[in-house]
């Protein structure tokens, strides 16, 4: 591997080239020159290693690097004669503007077929101006109806939509209480204030009403909040049977151990993000036991290939590893079927087409399928639980591998 590195660009640990395999590693906020090779192919990769979201980053990034090397070690793609998937990889940070400028730095400095990223879907919508106007083809799992509803040429969603994903935490949950002999009348909402959350909360928020339950606290906060403490004691005094907090780590870590020192025993159901990954757990400890999430998908559905996540990087196959890893063996689908590494040609193969096998059978459907928005139309939500330090899928009955337990 090659060690010229731009100004400000730390070369890389011997370890850590051979735990990324062939990606070219960039750190904050700058990228490296990765020109064009005689058999390869360069895919730009663009997600938060640094700042409050950077473990996700970091999850998304093991993802997309295990089913890279899987396609090289099993001979790269076929159609270019067996031309290596080559990861350029940069750190788009936390922040929106910082990611729109390290997303145009990047495809000015590199010749790169398309870009996967960026986990938050804040972050992703920033991106994505600067893609559209290339006309390169962006694949993403982050969830913001806004993603694929602008009607932009050369995006990609492979997730549900943030509205369906709410919807389902509330639908998911009303079936739940009620198999536990409990009808579900007054609920909580409480949000992070970004793309996401707003947009999540909106599919919460319509399913309430569709289903005649009313939403006795419906209240928005700052990313980042350093006390929960105003949430949870208008909480207290709502009288909401569940609640249902949508928010990154940081801050779920703290909506939910705050509740429980407090003794504010309801059942919460999270919006995914903060609420299934390792670091949930870890930080909150016995506290964490019982929490529910709605997922876009789960390791345990698929644990044939998750489990190879697990081997080679010591903890479960989280969501946005798995969407990543999807979005990455989908590229490489449209690569082969467009026999073509041109942007236009993969942007093309990908537009309201299917794809199968591979990484795709561990999402909800089975398979990938895009519409003309470029939105996976076959991912169906499936909510989680946390059952001794692992996350079991547990509704709807047909994706379930463990019994949901309510606790009224």
């Amino acid at each position: 591997m090659t060690k010229k590195f731009l100004d400000g660009v730390l070369p890389m640990s011997r370890r850590h080239v051979l735990a990324t395999g062939g990606a070219a590693l960039v750190a904050a906020p700058f990228v490296r020159r990765a020109g064009a090779q005689s058999g390869t192919v360069n895919v730009g990769v663009i997600l938060p290693l640094s700042g409050a979201n950077a473990q996700f980053g970091i999850n998304s990034r093991n993802g997309i690097e295990l089913v890279a090397d899987e396609i090289n070690a099993a001979g790269g793609i076929k159609a270019l004669g067996g031309a290596k998937i080559n990861l350029v990889v940069a750190d788009s940070t936390s922040t929106p503007t910082t990611a729109a400028t390290v997303a145009q730095r990047l495809i000015t400095q590199n010749e790169v077929s398309a870009i996967l990223g960026a986990f938050a879907s804040s972050l992703t919508l920033a991106i994505s101006e600067v893609t559209e106007r290339r006309e390169l083809p962006l694949l993403t799992m982050s969830f913001a109806d806004q993603i694929t509803g602008r009607g932009f040429k050369s995006i990609f969603q492979v997730v549900a939509k943030a509205s369906v994903l709410g919807a389902a935490q509330l639908d998911y949950t009303r079936a739940i209480a009620e198999a536990a002999g409990q009808k579900l009348e007054k609920v909580a909402i409480m949000y992070e204030d970004t793309a996401y959350g707003t947009a999540q909360a909106e599919g919460l928020r319509q399913a309430a009403k569709k289903a005649g339950v009313q939403v006795v606290m419906d209240d928005a906060y700052p990313l980042g909040i350093t006390d929960a403490t105003p949430l949870i004691n208008k909480l207290r005094t709502s009288g909401a049977q569940a609640v249902f907090p949508v928010s990154y780590l940081n801050d779920s870590l703290l909506i939910i151990r705050t509740m429980r020192q407090q003794k504010i025993t309801i059942p919460a159901i999270g919006g995914a993000a903060g609420y299934v990954i390792p670091d949930f757990e870890k930080g909150l400890g016995e506290f964490a036991e019982g929490v529910l999430s709605i997922s876009p998908a789960n390791y345990d559905l698929a644990p044939e290939l998750t489990d190879r996540f697990r081997k080679r990087f010591g903890y479960f196959m989280v969501h946005e590893a798995l969407e990543h890893a999807v979005c990455m063996d989908v590229l490489a689908q449209a690569i082969e079927k467009a026999k073509s590494s041109k942007a236009e040609a993969i942007t093309a193969a990908l537009r309201g087409a299917r794809f199968e096998g591979g990484w795709t059978k561990a999402m909800t459907g089975g398979a990938v399928q895009f519409d003309d928005t470029g939105l996976n139309t076959l991912s169906v939500p499936v909510m989680v639980q946390w059952r001794n330090k692992e996350l079991v899928s547990v509704w709807p009955k047909e994706f379930a591998k463990g019994e949901a337990v309510w606790k009224s």
